[in-house]
């Protein structure tokens, strides 16, 4: 029988931060299941999966973002499926808000919420960028309309204001595969907005349900660095704004590439 709901873990390399997110997700008060999913298997990996119980999943292949999200997304075996992080860290009542929010509204196709950002192990609150982003996220607070495309869309279009790891999918609904985007840093918010053209309620809790860790070795700061976020988000803005518009929109955007400094 199908689980409601499911955390698969994409675990690269060997990151220091992943016990510390397996151990967030052994804590929640509504229990869900745990699966392990990598294209870099090792030792370490495979060492913490045995320590808490939890099964591994490997792909073969060169590692791909978009790859290693859809084979943890079909390896999960559950309605909702998370696609954990494993830099970062889940609050207790996740898969418990996740369930509240279910229950109320069947139709939810995404469910997501607000984060707090751990920078170099310290809490560092909310900042300017979530702070942004919680006005550009008003739209979904009115959840008798959030299954409306327009409505859905208003969250995207002044940037992806929806934190990626913070998301579950409704698999049962969406099907397979979810993730279709060329964009590497992009990938979420291109998928979010293809999502937002089918049936279905985007349900946001607005407070933090995840805490969000910036480091050096993040995959969006390498994406700063080669200049991809700059391209692709760009490019994720042409599908929505005229040109000059897009031109003062990323003025704006790419100020908030300071967070990762």
């Amino acid at each position: 029988m199908m689980k409601l709901h499911a955390f698969a873990i994409c675990a690269y390399k060997d990151s220091p931060y992943l016990e510390s997110c397996i151990r967030s997700l052994k804590a929640q008060t509504v229990q869900s299941d745990i699966l392990l999913c990598t294209s870099t298997p090792s030792p370490f990996i495979t060492g913490l999966g045995e320590k808490y119980g939890i099964p591994i999943y490997i792909r073969h292949g060169e590692s791909s973002i978009r790859d290693d999200w859809n084979f943890a997304y079909h390896k999960a075996d559950a309605r909702f499926v998370t696609i954990a992080h494993q830099d970062d860290l889940y609050r207790k009542d996740y898969a418990e808000k996740l369930l509240e929010c279910e229950k109320k509204y069947p139709d939810m196709t995404v469910f997501t919420g607000g984060y707090a950002v751990v920078k170099e192990g310290r809490l560092s609150g909310f900042e300017a960028v979530e702070f942004i982003k919680r006005i550009l996220r008003l739209p979904l607070r009115f959840r008798r309309i959030s299954h409306l495309t327009w409505v859905k869309k208003s969250a995207l279009r002044f940037g992806n204001s929806i934190c990626c790891p913070a998301c579950a999918y409704n698999k049962e609904m969406l099907g397979e595969p979810l993730f279709t985007s060329p964009y590497r840093f992009a990938l979420d918010w291109d998928t979010l907005y293809k999502l937002a053209e089918l049936p279905g309620r985007f349900i946001c809790v607005e407070r933090p349900v995840l805490f969000y860790r910036v480091h050096g070795d993040a995959t969006t700061k390498a994406c700063i660095a080669d200049n991809s976020r700059a391209k692709e988000e760009a490019e994720m803005f042409l599908k929505m704004w005229p040109a000059p518009v897009v031109k003062v929109l990323m003025h704006f955007y790419r100020k908030a590439y300071k967070e990762y400094d």
